[in-house]
């Protein structure tokens, strides 16, 4: 399985960064990873709706241009279906069987994602009704796909 995250902005934690290539470490056991970062659009603190919109869409079109036909794109997002890590493994499982070998994760910046990228998007998924920054989403959805492939191998978690 070949999966790629996209993802809205740079990751400037060290603590942050350090998980990132921990869990892509993992990962690297069970599929061919990759990571891609668009550039997040500057904006200032307090923006009206139409800013915000002109913002997703600018984000939007840098993420639409790495998403290929052939992918399968599961955008995170606050008011996606939200799923056990067990169910979240079975998905992956099913997506694999079913010949969708080309996954593509959508992570968007601080106001979440476009239109055009959710209606690209084949699945919405939600982690939470909780917000989190979208910098830590990236660890937390890499950890979900590393305990995923652990689940459906029936191998043990090791924390």
């Amino acid at each position: 399985m070949n999966i790629t995250i996209i993802t809205v902005g740079k990751i400037k934690e060290k603590y942050l960064t350090q998980a990132i290539q921990e869990y892509s470490k993992r990962l690297s056991r069970y599929c061919k990873l990759s990571h891609v970062e668009v550039a997040d659009e500057k904006a200032p603190e307090h923006l009206s709706f139409a800013e915000e919109e002109q913002v997703k869409n600018k984000e939007g079109q840098r993420i639409l241009r790495n998403i290929s036909d052939q992918h399968h794109v599961i955008a995170l997002e606050l008011k996606g279906t939200m799923l056990s890590s067990q169910d979240f493994a079975k998905k992956l499982e099913k997506l694999a069987l079913n010949g969708k070998s080309q996954l593509a994760f959508v992570i968007g910046g601080s106001l979440g994602l476009s239109s055009e990228v959710l209606t690209r998007a084949d699945e919405k998924l939600s982690f939470s009704k909780m917000t989190f920054p979208h910098q830590l989403m990236k660890v937390i959805l890499l950890e979900q796909v590393y305990r995923g492939f652990k689940i459906n191998r029936k191998e043990p978690y090791h924390k």
